[in-house]
This record gives C-alpha cells, sequence and structure tokens, in this order.
C-alpha cells in the first residue's frame, strides 16, 4: 500500500502543534518569523553547519565482525536521500528546523519490498498527532500551500528538543523567544528612525516680518542651496539679514542604550546555548570541544537513534544492524594535537588515512590498514612468550 494512501478518516484523539513559520521578507517584524531575525539566524547557522558535516554509516556488528556500509543501496541512501539534496543539506535542514521549531521531520519512502529509498524533510506549517482505532500513531501534516498529508508515524523520522510536557513534540521557542524578540524589534525600529530624522530638520529660520508661505518656502530652498548643499561654496558659513533670526534645532530622537541591546543578544545567544566566539569563528581548542559536546553531540546521537529505529526493523536491529553520525571534531584541533595523534596510529587505535583526515589530506593506498609498532604488542600474547 502506498504511504501517501495512509490517511484515516475516524481518529480516537487529536494534538495539534503549532510550526513557527517564515512568511514574509524584509524588514524583520517579530510575527513568528525567527529566521528573518540575523540574531537568531547567526546562532542557528554554526550548528547546522556542524551537524551538516556529519557522516552517517550504515554499521553492521554480528560474529563475522564489524562491518562498514554492507548495503549499497543504504550507503546511497545517506549520502544522497533524495533527488534533490545530498545527506549533508539534508542534515543542515532537520538541524535548522529543529532549532526553529524544537521539532523536525522527515518521510521516509519505501518501494513495493518495503525497503527505503528516499528521505524528504516536510516543511509543515501544522502538524497534528491523530490515532486510529489500534491506537496506531499518524503524524498529519498542513502546508503552505493549503494541501495535507498523513504518514504512519513508524516512517517517520522526528527530532526534538525541550521535550517537556507533550508526550509527542517538543516545545516551540516561540513563547520564550516572543519577548526577547519584541526588544530587539523595538530597538531596531529606534535606530532606524533615529537615523531617519536626524536629517530632517537642522536649522529653523525666524523672519521678524510677516511673509506670504510661499516666500517662506522659496527662502528656506534658497538658504538650503546656498548653505547647505554639499555643492555649495561657502564653506558651511551662512549669513542672513536682520529680517531673519537662524537657530540651530537638534534632534531628540530616543537611541537605545548599547547596554540594553548587548544585553537582550547575549540572552538569545544564552537561549541557544552558543556565543560570539562561536558565531564568530573566533574559537579556540577548548571552546569548540565545549560547544560541540554541549550541542552537537547530543544531536548526533539523536540522529543515529532515530535514523536507526525508523530504518530498520526490530528484527533488523537484533542482527546489529545500525545507523552512526560520526562525530569527530578532531578537524578543530590545534596543529599540535593533531600531531600528538601519530601516537593513536603506533598503537593500532588510528589508522593512517583516519590520521591524515584530521590533517585534511587525502587518504592513501593502504591507509586504511591498522599498524602497530613492534613494542606494543598485544598483552596476551607477550604473556604466551613469556611463559613459553
Amino acid at each position: 500500500m502506498s504511504i501517501f494512501s495512509k490517511v484515516f478518516n475516524k481518529l480516537a484523539a487529536a494534538t495539534r502543534y503549532e510550526m513557527v513559520t517564515d512568511k514574509g521578507n524584509g524588514f524583520y517584524m517579530w510575527n513568528g518569523t525567527l529566521f528573518q531575525s540575523d540574531i537568531v539566524r547567526s546562532c542557528i547557522r554554526p550548528k547546522a553547519k556542524a551537524v551538516g558535516k556529519l557522516v552517517a554509516k550504515h554499521i553492521r556488528k554480528d560474529q563475522a565482525g564489524i562491518k562498514v556500509n554492507p548495503e549499497p543501496y543504504l550507503r546511497f541512501l545517506l549520502e544522497e536521500p533524495n533527488p534533490y539534496m545530498t545527506g549533508q543539506v539534508l542534515q543542515e535542514k532537520l538541524a535548522t528546523q529543529l532549532m526553529l521549531n524544537g521539532n523536525a521531520f522527515a518521510v521516509i519512502m519505501r518501494n513495493e519490498f518495503d525497503y527505503p529509498v528516499e528521505i524528504y524533510p516536510i516543511p509543515a506549517v501544522t502538524v497534528e498527532a491523530i490515532y486510529n482505532n489500534q491506537s496506531e500513531l499518524f503524524l498529519k501534516f498542513y502546508f503552505r500551500n493549503g494541501k495535507q498529508s498523513t504518514f504512519s508515524y513508524n516512517d517517520i523520522i522526528h527530532l526534538r528538543q525541550d521535550f517537556n510536557e507533550n508526550d509527542i513534540f517538543g516545545e516551540s521557542p516561540a513563547a520564550a523567544l516572543t519577548s526577547l524578540m519584541e526588544i530587539v524589534n523595538t530597538t531596531d525600529q529606534g535606530i532606524v528612525k533615529a537615523v531617519k530624522n536626524s536629517g530632517i530638520i537642522k536649522w529653523l529660520l525666524k523672519y521678524v516680518t510677516p511673509m506670504r508661505p510661499e516666500d517662506l518656502k522659496k527662502e528656506a530652498q534658497k538658504f538650503t542651496e546656498n548653505y547647505l548643499s554639499l555643492e555649495s561654496g561657502s564653506m558651511g558659513v551662512a549669513a542672513v539679514d536682520s529680517k531673519a533670526e537662524i537657530q540651530r534645532v537638534e534632534p531628540k530622537d530616543y537611541v537605545p542604550n548599547a547596554l540594553v541591546i548587548d544585553r537582550t543578544t547575549q540572552r538569545i545567544l544564552s537561549f541557544y546555548n552558543t556565543n560570539e566566539d562561536v558565531i564568530q569563528s573566533k574559537y579556540d581548542e577548548d571552546g569548540w570541544n565545549s560547544y560541540f559536546e554541549a550541542e552537537i553531540e547530543p544531536l548526533a546521537i539523536q540522529l543515529s537513534n532515530e535514523f536507526t529505529r525508523k530504518i530498520f526493523t526490530r528484527r533488523e536491529r537484533g542482527f546489529g544492524n545500525k545507523i552512526v553520525f560520526e562525530t569527530s571534531n578532531l578537524q578543530f584541533a590545534s596543529l599540535s594535537t593533531k600531531l600528538a595523534l601519530v601516537a593513536m596510529v603506533d598503537r593500532g587505535a588510528l589508522s593512517p588515512n583516519e590520521w591524515r583526515a584530521t590533517l585534511g589530506l587525502a587518504p592513501v593506498e593502504g591507509g586504511d590498514e591498522i599498524v602497530r609498532r613492534l613494542d606494543t604488542e598485544v598483552v596476551d600474547n607477550v604473556k604466551g612468550g613469556e611463559s613459553e
């Protein structure tokens, strides 16, 4: 049966979750469009890019040992989940949706033999959890074009964070960010207004004799052309006769305090568990390791668990099949740390090609073979030799 035909008319229960959507462009206004904020987008981008760099692999561990990507169709699925994007792009999109909504969804498309063949992200506006008479869970997605689709939860890769009150969905960040986004919007508008109004009226000409409105306008225009124009040769010096008095008017628009702006920005950064060093790529080795362990590694574990339990049946998982997302952060290590890893190659903990990858070097032929120095023999072998 086609996956799109799994729509049920009889609902036993329903839970609705409103997604944060991005509708509108131009100047950012707080109306749920989180992604229009430069602050929010700068917080999201480093994590999404890092998640996109995770390498998905099919691992099979059984009595014959460990095999990496033993099934070609699964390797192709992880590398190219659908005709429109690579695995990296899919992972970045899911990470972005997760941070914007507290939830991210992708549907697994299967062939007539029930093998997964494609994975598509689901950009839904609203998601509804529904159950049939057998208490099986389905998710009903409402899209921006007004259409809707219902999928079995067994075919949905569902990522979530801030998992609290709802039994199915993670908490949306909208409630927590509403007040902060209003402050950002108000301060941004205040700055724009102050800049625009700063050049409206700078001088006031007071004439002691009554004049007609058109004459006042003509005199003001003449004063502007003679003394305020950049092409004027008066060098900024103005002269008026006794008929008029010139007076400078200082604009008094409110410009938000820089300390208020900085504190609001820091609160948003703290909400996303990031900092300026990560956003501006100024982190050192220790700073990146802290961010990696706090943000990237937990999501990599969730990705591995969700892909494994949705792609494989319980029987297949019983035979040692699983999907892992390699979480190597050695690319951000210092050169001295990378060079010190050669000791791991000597001890057989890393292959030469794995070590070369940390240095940004291409693999070499035979570099996947594990090597070991002669003075680092296996413990059991050493004991056996001594006993002889």
